[in-house]
């Protein structure tokens, strides 16, 4: 392959000495074999280094009942999917009441520029990011300024005459039928609007969407756009998450991009995430990779405007990229009810009604292609309603998400416990190994909570 990885273990790495204060190390090998380390403590995880924002406490894996041998061969299992080729790079980390047990930088940002994956690297983040946007939303509607079942059409008044395709099947601009009731905000969150993919063929074919327009043009073209069916008659994943960002600006009398700053990653210390990279962070941002034919991972440009430039389009449903341990630190947050180092962003009551399923029984199961049973959705989340019905482990309660470039993360109430991985792969599967991750650390589990 391309030589050995970088990598960051906090795993079984405790100061007899010091005790809790430990300072976790980190160790790059380049694709030459060189190893280096580089020994930083806690205090440098504080708010000053901009690379990590505020830390989450780092602790020993057995303090918090998960096992450190068993995560080492989380972190072989990981390697194992670079060695095969699936995928280039990979940030494992996981949270357990409050306290990052792990945390793993393996591979390569970049092959090419025999560029190693730092535990900082930004991740474009793709679907991830509507549950970021979705935040934002029920910010301001605990602060009344909407109500979930306000008409869409109330705020944004092009949507108010749109029709509906005749023949969802067949999308047909000259085959639509008069709309049956009104698009409301809760469907632009639960993806019951109606409103389709933005990779669809009807949306490319009438440039729906493009990150060279901006979000009003693109709320347009979604307005002049018929729905493929009724809202709140079928659950269908989409562009809805993008109108709901455009809503977020009407609202809150503010850009999009500005609010989530003000109000999401300021007071969350979220401190490398954002619609675009700049040049300072370039180097931090990992490629995306594709496989030939030949099995052969290959740069792969998703984007006609890449990441690294400043996007005309301020996209809530899949703009946003970040680092792991933002999410981290955001997904702790709803972790503990809406708050984070006093930091209070949401209602305890407003977590519970975003993190369970709001499809109504009608509808389910939901899911791509083939619905999933046991998948439910929430406001901005996936939600576990059937733990039994998945193929790697969950417990009913769960809310999580993924990326259609490689990322996915796992909330669990249950085990008090955030589970997250980082790649950057398309298509997203790189041989399973979300799935081998998520499988590898609840196995590592030996004392249930």
């Amino acid at each position: 392959m391309w030589g050995s990885p970088g990598r960051t273990h906090l795993a079984a790495m405790v100061n007899p000495i010091t005790g809790p204060n430990w300072a976790p190390a980190r160790r790059n090998r380049s694709a030459h074999g060189l190893v280096f380390g580089l020994i930083f403590g806690l205090g440098l995880l504080a708010p000053q280094a901009p690379a990590f924002g505020q830390a989450l406490p780092a602790v020993n894996p057995e303090s918090v009942g998960l096992s450190s041998a068993r995560l080492t061969r989380v972190t072989d299992a990981l390697q194992a999917h670079i060695d095969a080729g699936h995928i280039a790079g990979v940030v494992g980390a996981v949270v357990r009441h409050g306290k990052l047990v792990y945390l793993e930088a393996l591979g390569h940002a970049d092959i090419e520029a025999a560029r190693p994956m730092p535990e900082d690297a930004i991740f474009r983040l793709y679907s991830m990011a509507r549950s970021i946007t979705s935040l934002g939303a029920m910010i301001l509607w605990e602060e009344g300024a909407f109500q979930l079942d306000d008409p869409v059409s109330q705020y944004l008044p092009q949507f108010a005459g749109q029709r509906v395709f005749a023949d969802a099947r067949s999308p047909n601009m000259d085959q639509t039928k008069p709309r049956n009731g009104e698009i409301t905000v809760e469907h632009l969150l639960l993806h019951t609007s109606g409103m389709g993919s933005r990779s669809s063929s009807i949306y490319r074919s009438e440039g729906v969407r493009s990150r060279s327009i901006t979000l009003e043009q693109m709320v347009d073209n979604a307005a002049r756009t018929p729905l493929f069916e009724d809202p709140g008659t079928n659950w269908r994943y989409g562009i809805s998450t993008t109108i709901l960002g455009r809503l977020v600006e009407v609202w809150s009398g503010m850009p999009l991009e500005d609010f989530l700053a003000e109000r999401v990653f300021e007071p969350l210390g979220m401190t490398d995430t954002g619609f675009w990279v700049e040049p300072e962070r370039a180097d931090r941002l990992a490629t995306v990779y594709r496989p030939s034919p030949e099995g052969e991972l290959r740069p792969h440009r998703i984007e006609d405007v890449p990441f690294t430039e400043q996007p005309v389009l301020i996209e809530g449903g899949v703009g946003l990229v970040a680092s792991t341990m933002d999410f981290l630190r955001f997904s702790q947050m709803f972790l503990n009810g809406g708050e984070l180092d006093g930091n209070r962003v949401l209602k305890p009551e407003t977590v519970a009604i975003m993190t369970v399923n709001r499809i109504p029984d009608a509808l389910l199961p939901i899911g791509f292609g083939r619905p999933t049973l046991g998948q439910g959705w929430g406001l901005g989340f996936s939600i576990v309603m059937d733990a039994s019905q998945y193929a790697y482990p969950v417990n009913d309660g769960d809310f999580w998400w993924d990326g259609s470039a490689g990322t996915r993360f796992w909330i669990d109430p249950t085990e008090d416990m955030i589970t997250i991985v980082m790649a950057q792969v398309s298509p997203s599967r790189g041989g399973g190994f979300r799935e081998e991750f998520k499988t590898g650390v609840y196995d590592a589990i030996i004392e249930e909570r």
